[in-house]
């Protein structure tokens, strides 16, 4: 594939773990143009690691990063159409990774953002594991701001641990916003409603999954709730969030009878229970 393209990837203490996917890029079958590491302030290897493999490397101030701004920053950064946006955490799941992406990104000129396929690594717990699975099924699919009425708030979904975007098409709905959460789904639901396609890609995969503990799910769901009350637009438009809320708790039951560890119901019910009381607060 010859079409030009930036990798785009927020940094902080990514540890030794870092430079596995350092290899990775450096194995993909894309023309990636630039990779484009924008570190806040590292105390580890990180930066050592990014300049090793010749990536271009900015440093920001720990205090200054946020998750919409910081990608705006870096968006500005590149010269190319197509940017492709990584977290430290994730591992390209082949050589083929970025390029299927993208190739998923230009098969359709409406499409303005795709995101590709998380996989668990290995050691992922059984709670973890089915979060990926179930987040992340392997039929690819296409969506449109009139899909909300079948789909409701998941016609909006969208992870920038492994997402490409037409650059020109996000600018012109803003970019990224200056949100500490969310800017993701803020970014596709805004791109719907534009007239603009979003794409789940389930050829284009990375390894990346969480064990969260039960604090670690009451704060994530707690941002989750604190953006949605910010962006008050985004459930009045697309639907709440609580209906597919439901329906994970109701598939992880049926995954866990299905796989003999009916002990884990308990533990997924407490779990459950921790994130709807960090949303609802």
């Amino acid at each position: 594939m010859n079409i030009p393209i930036s990798i785009i990837i927020p940094t902080y203490n990514a540890g030794k773990e870092f430079e596995k996917l350092a290899l990775m890029i450096k194995k993909q079958t894309a023309n990636i143009r630039q990779v484009l590491v924008i570190d806040s302030s590292s105390m580890d290897e990180t930066v050592s690691i990014a300049d090793k493999y010749n990536f271009t490397v900015e440093i920001i101030p720990k205090s200054e990063f946020g998750h919409g701004k910081t990608r705006q920053y870096a968006l500005e950064k590149i010269n190319t159409e197509i940017a492709v946006f990584l977290t430290q955490d994730a591992l390209l799941y082949d050589e083929f990774s970025v390029e299927k992406l993208v190739q998923c990104l230009i098969s359709d000129e409406k499409i303005a953002a795709v995101y590709g396929r998380q996989m668990p690594y290995e050691n992922t717990g059984i709670l973890g594991r089915f979060a990926r699975l179930y987040n992340y099924p392997p039929i690819s699919k296409i969506n449109n701001f009139y899909d909300k009425k079948e789909k409701g708030i998941k016609t909006a979904f969208l992870s920038d641990s492994f997402s490409a975007y037409k650059k020109t098409l996000l600018n012109k709905i803003g970019g990224f916003p200056d949100v500490n959460f969310g800017e993701d789904t803020y970014v596709a639901a805004k791109l719907l409603m534009n007239g603009y396609k979003t794409a789940y890609c389930a050829d284009a995969k990375v390894y990346h999954s969480h064990d969260y503990s039960l604090y670690q799910e009451y704060v994530r769901n707690r941002e989750i709730g604190k953006f949605h009350r910010q962006e008050k637009w985004l459930l009045e438009t697309f639907g709440k969030a609580e209906s597919e809320g439901f329906k994970f708790v109701v598939n992880e039951a049926k995954y866990l009878v299905k796989n003999g560890k009916f002990y884990y119901l308990p533990i997924a019910f407490l779990h459950n229970a921790v994130k709807y009381l960090g949303y609802r607060f």
